[in-house]
């Protein structure tokens, strides 16, 4: 009796020590506030509103934006961007905010809704987890302008030992001049200088380059000849690289916790900067006219009659929004279950299309001073992309006194401009492994984010050799374009017409309230509809547009071309693979693989009301934790829940 007695106590001693380390485990995770004590949730509502307005407000609303703008009609053009925002953008972000809200789940598990689509939410994080190799190139970009800019003298003003004898400040030509009866040829700035008028059609330009485009292609990527000629890696990007990862990995390594605080400087410190550069652009001599270009009355409403203009539109809007990304279920899946996911649609919405247009006026103002200094019309100065971040705006900042503060102070834009995205989508990616491995991550949190960013620093170093510019374009012509398009198209008609869009406007009532029915006519005819054909034909009209890819003059090879579809079909093959395992594990059923599986619907269980009380109790237990207290302590665990 004494020794069964002993082993009863220390039985039961065994019983209170594994309860005891489960609480302190769950409890490490969460802080008092969360809700969602095994998940988490937000520390503030700001926190989550701040993480939004970074990931939607990127390097495009400030780099391809006011370009657009200034090529499709000037101020016309807002109108079809705001039209296109009403019926493709804003629809589809308020969907996706509600979807990983709703079930607190990232963009796999939310697929529970429609299983035989849950490859969409596959291809969703694997074109993340590629666009997040280059987008960090681009940061890393950034930090090294950051860096040259800490000189009296901007490494880029002029033609300094580096450039060729095509580098000029200026441009370079000659005429034909009639003096005395007599007619010469004369170099244009002799001409220039003494006023004297060329013959007519009698000027010939030299092809030169700036010296910021010489910088950006002989210094900054000591650029090959093409994607064939990969080189050595450079060694100074690499570094920036690699402090690139290191400022992502240190904001996220207690995940929404300390990313939500990164985010009050990040994602606010881009505004400043904006004003401070529009304040002092808008006192340039040349300024005006910069911004006459940009929305002013050079605006051409007639450029409203052609379909191009209002496909640039719907594109700009959909991706500056990051929709179909994954990233914004990521991130609303670390709501409240009652946060007004509607509310926070709009605000972000508005404030990244106002963002753009601001950020226009910033740009222009000074580009437009850079045309009045050169001498140069308006159009020649403008430039997109990697043109106007890294050469024409650069060469336009040069150009004013105290040069290095305003070149600092916009690139530190870029970098906080694009590390709030890049918080986002790795993010995204540490979501969906959470979703997956639960259990795991309760531990390995911290380990498993560091080590994603290690092998994506290590990936993307083909991207910081001497051909590495040319992988950068080639990873974002193919997986940043249409195969976003093609998972929103299925994700549309997924929610909406799979599993019942009518279904899913009572899920967002569970949420935010009971409507009247005719809040829901607009989210109904788009959601149902309007959306889906619009992407659709944009989708259509991309794969029907299609030309291999190009970087400036350079023509990439046909196994380039072929390394892209490469990377594209690897994301989409998904699709259909899950959806074929989804059906035999049905044994045929399909109608089965569009049903809601069991487990859809909200996480915890005083959510449920009557439409989910069927759910089962899904009371997530440390795996690995409860099995090493097991081995240690001869309890089974499974009895204990």
């Amino acid at each position: 009796m004494g020794l069964n007695h002993i082993l009863t106590c220390c039985q039961n001693s065994s019983k209170e020590l594994t309860q005891n380390i489960i609480v302190l485990i769950q409890e490490s995770h969460a802080s008092s506030s969360d809700e969602n004590i095994e998940r988490g949730n937000w520390s503030r509502k700001s926190d989550y509103l701040l993480s939004l307005i970074g990931y939607a407000v990127g390097l495009g609303n400030v780099w391809r934006f006011p370009y657009l703008a200034y090529k499709n009609g000037g101020g016309a053009f807002l109108i079809p961007y705001t039209i296109m925002l009403a019926l493709a953008g804003l629809p589809l972000f308020f969907m996706e905010c509600s979807m990983g809200q709703f079930t607190s789940s990232g963009p796999v598990l939310v697929w529970r809704a429609v299983p035989i689509l849950q490859g969409v939410g596959i291809t969703m994080v694997l074109v993340t987890t590629f666009v997040s190799i280059y987008y960090n190139i681009i940061i890393a970009y950034s930090l090294y302008y950051m860096f040259a800019s800490f000189q009296t003298i901007l490494p880029w003003s002029d033609c300094f030992a580096w450039a060729d004898e095509k580098c000029s400040k200026t441009t370079r030509g000659f005429c034909n001049i009639s003096i005395a009866n007599n007619t010469a040829a004369y170099n244009l700035t002799w001409v220039n200088e003494r006023n004297l008028t060329c013959i007519e059609n009698s000027i010939v330009m030299e092809d030169v380059d700036l010296p910021s485009k010489q910088y950006w292609e002989k210094v900054t990527l000591r650029l090959s000849g093409g994607l064939d000629e990969t080189g050595e890696v450079v060694w100074y990007l690499a570094l920036c690289l690699l402090l690139a990862w290191i400022i992502v990995g240190a904001a996220l390594f207690k995940g929404i916790k300390s990313s939500g605080k990164v985010v009050y400087f990040t994602a606010v410190f881009p505004y400043i900067v904006l004003i401070i550069l529009l304040v002092r652009g808008a006192t340039l001599e040349g300024a005006f006219n910069g911004i006459d270009y940009y929305i002013g009355t050079k605006s051409n409403i007639t450029k409203l009659m052609e379909a191009e203009v209002w496909k640039d539109a719907a594109t700009q809007i959909f991706f500056s929004l990051s929709t179909a990304w994954g990233g914004l279920i990521a991130l609303s899946s670390y709501n409240k279950f009652h946060n007004n996911c509607y509310s926070d649609a709009i605000v972000v919405c508005v404030t990244n299309c106002l963002t753009s247009i601001f950020a226009g006026f910033a740009i222009f103002s000074i580009l437009g001073h850079m045309a009045f200094v050169t001498d140069k019309p308006v159009p020649e100065v403008v430039d997109s992309g990697f043109g106007l971040a890294f050469i024409a705006y650069p060469e336009a900042l040069a150009k004013l006194p105290i040069s290095p503060l305003w070149s600092f102070l916009f690139f530190f834009m870029l970098l906080t401009l694009g590390l709030d995205s890049q918080f986002a989508m790795i993010e995204t990616i540490i979501t969906s492994i959470q979703d997956a491995f639960p259990q795991m991550m309760k531990k390995m949190r911290i380990p498993i984010t560091l080590g994603c960013c290690v092998i994506l620093f290590f990936l993307g170093l083909v991207c910081v050799t001497q051909s590495g510019i040319y992988w950068v374009n080639l990873i974002d012509y193919f997986c940043g374009g249409w195969a976003i398009l093609f998972s929103a198209v299925l994700e549309l008609v997924g929610i909406n017409w799979i599993y019942g869009g009518n279904r899913f406007i009572k899920d967002i009532e569970m949420m935010i309230g009971k409507k009247h029915w005719t809040f829901w006519i607009w989210w109904r005819g788009c959601w149902f509809v309007i959306s889906p054909l619009l992407l659709t034909a944009i989708l259509l009209w991309s794969l029907i547009t299609f030309e291999s890819p190009t970087y400036g003059s350079v023509v990439y090879p046909t196994w380039g071309t072929a390394v892209g579809w490469c990377m594209i079909s690897f994301c989409l093959i998904w699709i259909p693979i899950v959806a074929v395992i989804k059906i035999i594990r049905a044994r045929g059923n399909v109608l089965q693989t569009c049903k809601a599986a069991e487990n859809w619907g909200p996480a915890l269980s005083q959510h449920r009301g009557e439409r989910y009380k069927h759910m089962p109790d899904n009371k997530e237990v440390h795996a690995e934790e409860l099995a090493t207290v097991s081995k240690l302590t001869g309890y089974d665990n499974h009895t204990y829940f």
